[in-house]
This record gives C-alpha cells, structure tokens and sequence, in this order.
C-alpha cells in the first residue's frame, strides 16, 4: 500500500478495499490495530494523531474534489508564521458541507488546475490562491496584507503571480487592500506613490520634505524617504515589514546611525500612510514642532 507512506498512515475505506477485503478491515478495526476517526477514513495505528494525520483525515473526510487550503496548505508550500489551530478546506460549492471539529470550510466556485495544483500532495490550493484566502478572510483589512507581503518577502510566490490570481478570481473581500498591498510588495518602499504622503503634510500645512535624501555612514551610504534637515526629523515608509532577521537587523542599524547623529526617525506603513493619515499627519507634526518648526 504506497499510499500509506504518502498519506501518513491515514486510508479511505476505499482504499483499503483495493488491498485487502472487507473482512479484514473490520478485524483490524475491532481489535484495535487500527482506528476510524471519521466516517469512511481509517487511520492504521491506535495511537493519537500526528498534526499530519490530523490533516489527512480532514481532507479524506472531505467532499470529493476539496483541497487544504488557507494557512494549512501555505504552511506545506513554504509560509511560515500563521499556523492554524483549525484545518482550513476548501470545498466544491455544490457539495455537502464537512462535520468535523476543528475544520475551517471554505466553499468556492474556484477549484479547477488554476487554484489546485494537480499533482501535489495532499491535494491543496495553489500558493497564491492559498494566501488570498487567508487575506480576504481577517478580521480587518490590516491584518489582510500579512500574508501576502509575508509569502512574498519569504520567496513562496511573486506579485506577478499574486496579481494575476487575485485577477482572475475577481473581487473578494478586502479586495482594494489586497491589490494595493501586491503593488507594495511588487516595489518595496521606493514606488510607493509619494503623492499620498505629500498630501498629508500639505493638508496640515506642514513644511515639504527633502526626498530621498542620501545620509553617508561608514561602509556606504542610504537614503531617507522623506528628511526635514532643520528639524531634525526622517521618515522612512516601509512598503514591506521586518519579516526577516537580516532585514530587521538592517533597519536597526540605521535607525541607530541616524539617533547617534541626533536625529529622529519616525517610521510607517503604507497601509497608515494610505489608511491612518490623520495619524500619521499628527505624528509627523508633532516631530516637527520639537524640532522647533511652529506654522
């Protein structure tokens, strides 16, 4: 039985059936070799589930045609830092809907080789369709941009291929967060249209900003997105977050330059610039007057 190996031990009835007769697996089952967990699946030990079994059994107890999907099938394609306490499965529209604990269904139009990859096991959504699931399904449109920029800063996908899928499936909630977070992830922090930011200071009659200002430190040189030189004060735009300990450690170290020159750095999101501009404009004007502008 090579599926056995493949599936962790975790086998349809049906599939059972292809090696051994009926008979056998109600011995096996009555002895307590082996276990059902679920209608119609049986797992071939007596002993508690891994997390892998746990998983193959939600999926094999699903309709036919369902895939993983959401945060457990990124999981297995590469994502890390959004592990799920539930099983999230993706189920054919028409289908009935999976009665089980600790399953998160998704039902969905959307489950042909574009979204499902067809060779891959466990049957799963496709990376990118993985990480717009989980996007258009938080609880608020901020938290909808972790995944993507996170998928994309770890290398399990590309905006290219973000956008087409999200494109292709059409609108779906949080949309307009989603689109402007792939063009994020896409250019990092220097195409973030400025205009936005520009618009924040004028509203509130603050002084423009010197762009891209490049500051000198040993070993190089970086450039600051937007520098009020009389006043003391940076701003940097991060298009993506600190995913990554050498990113992070990066941004550190000129955060640190920047203070041993006496300077102050404030530091935002796209996602505030565009979404929390009252914030941010009120931040910013506040770092200015103690630096000593006055209107």
């Amino acid at each position: 039985m090579t599926f056995l190996h493949s599936q962790h031990g975790v086998v349809t009835l049906r599939q059972a059936l292809t090696v051994m007769s009926r008979g056998e697996v109600r011995a096996r089952l009555r002895s307590g070799r082996w276990q059902r967990p679920h209608r119609g699946v049986l797992v071939t030990h007596n002993g508690p589930l891994s997390p892998e079994q746990e998983t193959w059994v939600c999926l094999l107890a699903a309709p036919p045609g369902s895939a993983l999907a959401g945060p457990t099938a990124a999981a297995i394609d590469g994502l890390r830092g959004f592990a799920s306490a539930a099983t999230w499965i993706a189920i054919p529209a028409a289908q009935r809907k999976l009665q089980r604990d600790g399953v998160l269904a998704i039902r969905t139009r959307h489950l042909g080789p574009e979204d499902v990859h067809p060779r891959r096991t466990p049957r799963r959504t496709r990376i990118e369709r993985s990480v717009l699931d989980m996007g258009s399904r938080a609880a608020v449109p901020s938290a909808a941009r972790a995944p993507v920029l996170a998928a994309v800063q770890q290398r399990v996908t590309t905006p290219h291929r973000l956008l087409g899928a999200l494109t292709r499936l059409g609108h779906r909630v949080h949309h307009a967060v989603l689109l402007e977070t792939i063009h994020d992830a896409g250019g990092g922090v220097h195409s973030l249209p400025e205009r936005e930011f520009d618009r924040i200071t004028r509203r509130r009659g603050l002084p423009p900003p010197t762009r891209q200002r490049a500051v000198r430190r040993p070993g190089g040189h970086y450039y600051l997105d937007s520098d009020w030189e009389e006043f003391d004060l940076s701003v940097e735009i991060h298009g993506l977050p600190h995913l990554e300990v050498c990113n992070w450690n990066s941004d550190l170290d000129r955060h640190n330059e920047l203070t041993i020159d006496g300077r102050r750095l404030l530091q935002f999101t796209s996602y505030a610039v565009r979404h929390q501009a009252a914030r941010v404009g009120e931040q910013v004007e506040r770092g200015l007057r103690r630096g000593g502008w006055r209107p």
